[in-house]
């Protein structure tokens, strides 16, 4: 068991006989002022306590409370007059005296608030339980609190506040100045000003007194800094410039001023040096955005990129000038690439010209340098691509949002050039053809790596197809790819950017020209097997007509019986393996190896069928004899456009077998032609090309564009029939919606064509539009 007893409480020991609360407070009040004079080191803290607990426990706490109120009071204004106000600044020329004696108030002022708390630490010893028992009774403030307000009021008041606050001002607007300062002396005084709050207010000196006369003085600067860095700066020390400020500001709020100023401080800066003058910085002529581009300095367009993250418009801005960039130098590539159809113009205009051969030479150099043309405008565009490429990701750090921008306006300027398609296949042919330029299968592939990043600009892909088909088969047909990895690899590339659909007919191309060589092998081991002979050797490929490009049906020539008989035998002998098919011969696609003897000796022509033709007639003429251009057409039956275009390839190209009468460039009605005995070349073999521009005149390309709007009017007619047949109901927008979305990744039709196609496939009975005029049903 626990033993219980009573708790003694022993009351502390009064001096005298009996409690007197004057004499108590007389010593004490003496003692405290001993504190406030830092004359404590011979005093009794047990006494002084005891003194202070007397007090309470005797019913004078207010006595005591306001006695040291009082006592604290008279200190302070002792100090104020003392030792804060004789420091008050008194130069107002000198800037450097101004701001030594700025330094001196500052400093002062935190003297006595470090005075102040000392002494007050010590007197909260003493008065504890004052502290603990009177100031909750009374709802009073305790010594710590007490101390605050007192100093509040006697220190932190007109004119000292003022003062320390213009003080404090001056020395960040001096440090702005790039002028040194004492900024322990400004961070001792900013400190108290955010320790300090007036009573029931919950808000500080600092953030009620000091703050918004900082933050207005402070726009009030960079507004003044903006208007004189943007007419004196350049863009790149603009750019330093302000960056250094916010970097400034940040450090200010960190070291010296309250951490949550250094938001609004840099706000203001944004707000008022950035802002206003971003745009004019990034537009300057010989410094802005262009130049930084043009001088790759990606160290300031990375700067430009920080700043311009922090203003609220300023990615719009950047953005807005980086298309604005790319279209302008965008531009300056299609003007290069369009003084050909210049040129071409202005000679069918010229009908009043009489050197004939001078317009010729014109025309024939303007062909000659076309391709080149083409080669040059994908060049300079992947230049083009490239150089943003390292802007976007050394200098904006991949931000997806530019490469959108950057997108877009590569977009915009390829496909203003009607020809982006066109050159875009020469560009590939030029790589995936046999010639003089050796390249390695590493260069050829990184050059169709390149080339795909063009061609995904390309809205109008439908067009690009057939340009490519032609080219392509132009490779198959001559045997001039370089090779079919590098082939097959390029379509595997297009695949995956339009998908298998795309592709479908070029990858048919290939498996014909596989079919075709072994089809070429049986027929000869036909012949050999049965001893025939048709007198010539045949190679041929056959082509499925919906896959090859320029195989409609050509018109009739007369053929020599040699070319006659080997034709119906090979027709036998396919008809005997694939019974219901029907051949055409593409003449116009063939070439003819033929032995031509000449003075100089023999020499092996490779010329094309029609140039094969023609060069037969003159087999069983006499040396000097002539045939009229007349005579060759009846004989040939050939169309006069490819008349004219094979004979001038055989008399006034490069090798002349055939001589023209008169000499001339241009092949009209009155001229004659003889075989040429003097021809002589350095090389036994000699192929003999055609005569044709690489790169489609203004009336080829109009043929074309007519055919793929006829193309496209297919393609539209498929898929409405093709997506109403799934949906069996739609209502007009949603089925222009699917046709746009499923027609994307070749051409983007316009509404308006989509709504004639919908009206011509109505009238055909495919569609019925229904009773709201809004929907359509689809008709089985």
């Amino acid at each position: 068991m626990k033993r219980t007893g009573r708790t003694k409480i022993l009351a502390p020991r009064k001096h005298g006989s009996e409690f007197s609360a004057d004499r108590t407070w007389q010593e004490l009040s003496k003692n405290i002022r001993e504190i406030q004079n830092h004359n404590a080191q011979s005093l009794s803290f047990e006494e002084n306590h005891r003194y202070a607990y007397n007090m309470v426990l005797n019913k004078h706490g207010a006595t005591l409370y306001q006695g040291v109120s009082k006592l604290v009071a008279e200190h302070l204004e002792s100090l104020a007059t003392s030792d804060i106000i004789p420091t008050f600044p008194t130069s107002s020329t000198d800037t450097t005296m101004q701001s030594t004696e700025e330094e001196l108030l500052l400093k002062a002022m935190r003297k006595v608030w470090d005075d102040h708390t000392s002494s007050m630490f010590r007197l909260g010893q003493i008065l504890k339980y004052m502290d603990r028992i009177y100031v909750p009774n009374a709802r009073v403030s305790n010594t710590e609190q007490l101390g605050r307000e007192l100093f509040l009021k006697h220190i932190v008041k007109t004119p000292i506040k003022e003062h320390v606050i213009s003080a404090i001002l001056n020395q960040v607007q001096r440090e702005r100045d790039h002028c040194s300062i004492n900024r322990s002396a400004v961070k001792g005084c900013v400190d108290i000003f955010v320790r300090l709050e007036p009573e029931n207010s919950g808000v500080s000196v600092y953030k009620k007194d000091l703050e918004p006369a900082l933050l207005a003085e402070t726009e009030k600067f960079y507004k003044k800094e903006g208007d004189l860095l943007v007419t004196s700066c350049d863009a790149p020390e603009f750019l330093r410039l302000a960056e250094e400020r916010l970097d400034d500001e940040y450090r200010r709020a960190n070291h010296y001023l309250f951490s949550q100023t250094g938001v609004d401080l840099r706000n203001i800066l944004v707000r008022c040096l950035l802002s206003p003058h971003i745009a004019s910085v990034i537009a300057k002529e010989q410094s802005g955005l262009d130049s930084m581009i043009d001088n790759n300095k990606l160290d300031v367009l990375s700067r430009l990129y920080r700043i311009c993250l922090l203003i609220p418009t300023g990615m719009n801005c950047l953005r807005s000038a980086l298309k604005a960039s790319i279209l302008r130098r965008g531009k300056e590539i299609n003007d290069l690439s369009q003084s050909d159809d210049t040129s071409e113009e202005a000679e069918g205009k010229d009908s009043e010209t009489p050197a004939k051969s001078d317009k010729a030479k014109a025309k024939s150099k303007a062909a000659a340098s076309s391709v080149q043309v083409a080669l040059d405008w994908v060049h300079n565009v992947l230049e083009l691509k490239n150089k943003f490429d390292v802007v976007w990701k050394e200098s904006f750090v991949s931000n997806r949002e530019v490469e959108y921008t950057l997108n877009e306006a590569f977009s915009a300027f390829v496909n203003q050039n009607e020809k982006c398609s066109e050159f875009i296949s020469l560009y590939i042919d030029d790589h995936l053809k046999k010639g003089s330029k050796k390249k390695s299968d590493a260069e050829v592939d990184l050059a169709l790596d390149r080339t795909i990043v063009v061609f995904r600009f390309v809205a109008e892909k439908d067009v690009f197809e057939r340009y490519y088909k032609t080219h392509l088969a132009k490779r198959l047909i001559n045997g001039r790819s370089v090779s079919d990895d590098a082939e097959r690899g390029m379509l595997a590339k297009l695949k995956v950017e339009c998908g298998i659909q795309f592709t479908r007919k070029m990858e048919g191309m290939f498996n014909d020209m596989r079919i075709s060589s072994d089809l070429t092998r049986d027929y000869q081991n036909h012949l050999s097997g049965s001893g025939a002979s048709v007198g010539l050797g045949l190679s041929v490929i056959v082509m499925t007509s919906n896959c090859w490009p320029n195989t409609q049906v050509e018109s009739p020539c007369t053929l020599p019986q040699e070319l006659i008989r080997a034709c119906s035998s090979f027709e036998q002998f396919y008809h005997s393996k694939h019974s219901g098919r029907r051949l055409t011969w593409q003449l116009s696609l063939g070439t003819v190896d033929m032995r031509a003897r000449f003075k100089a000796g023999e020499y092996d022509l490779t010329v094309s069928t029609y140039a094969a033709i023609i060069l037969l007639l003159f087999q069983s003429l006499g040396e000097g004899d002539i045939l009229t251009y007349s005579e060759i057409r009846d004989a040939t039956q050939m169309k006069e456009e490819e008349l004219k275009r094979h004979l001038q390839t055989l008399a006034c190209a490069k090798f002349k077998v055939l001589k023209k009468h008169p000499p001339g460039r241009e092949v009209n009605e009155d001229d004659s032609f003889s075989f040429n005995d003097a021809f002589t070349s350095p090389m036994r073999k000699v192929k003999i090309s055609t005569v044709s521009a690489k790169v489609e005149s203004v009336s080829e390309r109009k043929e074309t564009k007519e055919r793929i709007d006829e193309e496209r009017r297919f393609q539209i007619d498929a898929c409405v029939v093709r997506i109403m047949k799934a949906r069996k109901h739609m209502t007009h927008n949603d089925l222009v919606n699917d046709v746009l979305i499923h027609l994307t990744n070749k051409f983007q039709p316009e509404p308006v064509m989509i709504k004639r196609r919908i009206e011509q496939l109505i009238e055909k009975e495919y569609l019925e539009r229904c009773e709201d005029r809004k929907s359509y049903n689809y008709l089985a």
